[in-house]
């Protein structure tokens, strides 16, 4: 067996542990890595979390990958653009795309009995996915879209509904602008939900896509683009590259003398590209998370430090004894670094267990309540992810031996002759 092991096991396993100095510091040691390692883990859980949340509302309003007119932008009143069922075929193709659907907006004014407000109404087909809207209706249900007419059925929000005093079967009439004059739609409401994204609830609502299109003065081919759902949320950057690739395939506007140069009259942009300020937000909370876990990471270093020091000296006498029997500076470091390497163990152990213990029941019972209007979320959200976890408890171990690499050097200047008078 090997001498260093052999000696580390005894150290650790010893059980006339009772009086030495060095029991309440390596507890306090170990603790310390615990809590550590726990906040870390909540920390990632939270923050990757409320971003998967907040994520996942914007995408549910806009998709992850929107197809426009080229000089469309940002515009409430987009051009349209012809559909072409062969051109979604190919794109369906695509390695990641899940879901192709096609959409239309446009601005208008609803006006009740007592109260008008302006809102954004976005018009959908029978392709639309209501899985994200299915889960935040409170009231009422989705309405469905037909080839045999024209749905009067809308679903707006919980703010509007509120503002304007609307219930579930409620009727209203919307008013709109179309060139320079004032035109009128009514609706009856048919549901009525709520995601908490205030800049998006305050202000769309939804109706079946033909009455844009006669608003708009388009036929049934006309809309404002499509929108594509994906598998993967890291690779929408490269879906969204072969998206355009696709685009100039198929309506090629100005082409130049390579492919490289080669401009499309419709463009594919990212729901990253068109609301930069919610994912640059969302980013920020990257940075909060490293800064937590670089001053858990320094705590947990701190602490170790100090038990292996208080270690070494409390055991000068056998430091000198191995090193007078033949001991290298090498193989007595090696079993204090052992020793260490035990006790990093078990604060990770206990720290997981605290810190994913917590994340399991947080995600059970949802105990940790938000604010929804302040925070988006009802509640603390919690997203696990294996290879983070296993990730930080690597770096923390590896973190911590590295850095006791240092205090361990003090072993090189321990001489036989003085260890072994030391008491």
């Amino acid at each position: 067996m090997n001498t260093a092991l052999f000696i580390a096991k005894r150290i650790i396993f010893n059980g006339s542990q009772k009086g030495r100095i060095s029991r309440p510091i390596v507890k306090i040691a170990v603790w310390g890595i615990a809590l550590g390692m726990a906040v870390m883990i909540i920390t990632l859980g939270v923050v990757s979390g409320f971003q998967r949340e907040i994520r996942e509302k914007v995408v549910g309003f806009g998709s992850h990958i929107q197809i426009t007119n080229y000089d469309s932008n940002n515009s409430l009143e987009p051009s349209s653009l012809q559909s072409n069922p062969e051109l979604i075929q190919h794109i369906l193709r695509i390695p990641g795309i899940v879901h192709v659907q096609k959409y239309a907006i446009k601005a208008g004014i609803i006006r009740t009995d007592e109260d008008l407000l302006g809102v954004v109404l976005k018009g959908i087909g029978k392709d639309f996915d209501w899985n994200f809207f299915s889960h935040n209706i409170v009231e009422g249900t989705y309405f469905t879209v037909s080839d045999t007419g024209i749905s009067n059925k809308i679903l707006v929000s919980k703010y509007i509904a509120s503002k304007l005093k609307l219930h579930v079967g409620d009727k209203f009439k919307m008013y709109f602008i179309q060139d320079r004059q004032q035109r009128q739609r009514a609706f009856r409401v048919s549901g009525i939900y709520e995601t908490g994204l205030e800049g998006f609830d305050n202000v769309i609502v939804f109706a079946d896509i033909a009455h844009v299109q006669k608003l708009n003065n388009w036929d049934t081919t006309r809309l404002a683009g499509y929108e594509i759902l994906i598998r993967d949320f890291k690779k929408m950057d490269e879906v969204c590259t072969r998206v355009n690739d696709e685009l100039v395939r198929s309506y090629p506007d100005t082409v130049g003398q390579s492919d490289s140069t080669a401009v499309s009259a419709l463009q594919a942009r990212t729901i990253r590209e068109l609301n930069p300020q919610i994912f640059n937000w969302l980013d920020f909370t990257d940075t909060n998370a490293g800064i937590i876990i670089f001053l858990m990471l320094f705590v947990a270093v701190i602490n170790m430090t100090s038990a292996l020091l208080i270690l070494i000296l409390e055991r000068t006498n056998m430091i000198g004894l191995l090193k007078a029997m033949g001991a290298t500076n090498q193989n007595v470091r090696r079993i204090f670094l052992l020793n260490a390497a035990w006790l990093i163990g078990q604060g990770l152990l206990i720290g997981n267990i605290i810190g994913l213990g917590l994340s399991f029941l947080q995600l059970k019972t949802h105990f940790l309540k938000l604010d929804q209007e302040s925070y988006y979320v009802p509640w603390v959200p919690i997203h696990l992810d294996f290879v983070e976890i296993v990730s930080i408890n690597a770096l923390t171990l590896g973190v911590c031996l590295l850095v006791l690499l240092l205090p361990s050097l003090i072993i090189s200047r321990i001489t036989p002759v003085k260890a072994i008078r030391f008491s």
